[in-house]
């Protein structure tokens, strides 16, 4: 229900704004997709399911020329940002599958290849996605320690949340001068400047937005960029801008339905919070870049979410943390 009213609500504010949603509309196709994909596969393979998405995510990052690191990406997150997603939820698909095997070679070899994806992720020169990866890593190792899921995937949930309200303070001008300087070294000053756009025109069209697909005809800042795309490369912005806060809310009530949907799991407890922390590290993407433009990265994230909320046909056994 929840992604059915993010798409019916990218096309009224189409046809009310002559927009185009096409894009949100293969965006939620995309999730709802892998979410299924993900139930399906994590109920019959709790192990090889996610262990081929993580070679599958991995190998998808190496040869489609579209994902990997180059020169033509700007810093700190233009198309980089999807190298970094896709990585992450490699990394996230492959401890989750450690977390589910019980044979301890098998699940040795599992670490392995997450340990192998960060490896990766540095061969690549993304530093953004050594970031992620090596988080994940790290909560998902401190996971089988945690016996209350709760807690962990409340703490995981404010890091998206304190990333979001960092960027749109750095964009209203709301930070104090000294952190202001700081983090305005990071992101580019154009992509500052297209966050502003994005800003000022959910200002102007609070409810409505500008229509889906139309900020760049919107944006001062987009029109002098030498080779617009049209977006703020930022999913909270173009949101807040091309839908209005309306569509901000749905989008926030579909992560909060995942987070749900993970917390009632009847997986074991450090595959959901391996799950919160990798969906976790793709949101924060999301908030600084345009990970969200590509399929690859929408179908991973409803896959990840699919396995790790998945009842097994088979019990798991030899896992601590159960929930």
């Amino acid at each position: 229900m929840v992604l059915g009213a993010c798409a019916a609500w990218a096309v009224v504010t189409g046809a009310l704004r002559e927009g185009r949603p096409e894009g949100v509309l293969l965006a939620v196709l995309a999730v709802a997709a892998g979410y299924a994909s993900g139930r399906i596969a994590g109920a019959l393979l709790p192990v090889a399911a996610p262990c081929a998405g993580a070679l599958a995510g991995a190998a998808v990052v190496v040869i489609v020329p579209g994902l990997t690191a180059g020169p033509r990406f700007a810093a700190p997150l233009g198309h980089v940002g999807a190298t970094a997603a896709v990585l992450a939820l490699a990394e996230g698909a492959a401890c989750c599958a450690a977390w589910a095997a019980s044979a301890p070679a098998v699940r040795l070899g599992l670490r392995v290849l997450a340990v192998a994806v960060v490896v990766t992720a540095a061969v690549l020169g993304s530093d953004s996605a050594v970031v992620c990866c090596a988080g994940v890593l790290l909560v998902s190792l401190a996971a089988g320690r945690m016996r209350h899921r709760g807690a962990g995937l409340a703490g995981l949930a404010l890091v998206p949340v304190l990333v979001a309200g960092v960027s749109w303070a750095l964009a209203a001008h709301a930070l104090p001068d000294g952190p202001a300087r700081v983090l305005a070294d990071w992101p580019t000053g154009h992509r500052i400047g297209l966050w502003r756009d994005a800003l000022r025109l959910a200002h102007h069209h609070p409810v409505l937005g500008v229509g889906p697909g139309r900020f760049g005809e919107s944006s001062p800042t987009a029109a002098r960029s030498p080779q617009p795309d049209g977006k703020p490369h930022s999913a909270l912005f173009q949101l807040a801008a091309e839908q209005g806060l309306v569509g901000v809310v749905l989008q926030a009530a579909a992560c909060a339905w995942v987070g749900h949907a993970l917390w009632r799991s009847a997986r074991p407890t450090p595959v959901v919070l391996t799950a919160g922390a990798t969906l976790a590290a793709v949101a924060s993407v999301a908030v600084l870049g345009d990970a969200l433009s590509f399929t690859a990265v929408s179908v991973g994230a409803g896959l990840l979410a699919g396995t790790a909320t998945a009842r097994p046909l088979a019990d798991e056994t030899g896992v601590t943390g159960t929930a």
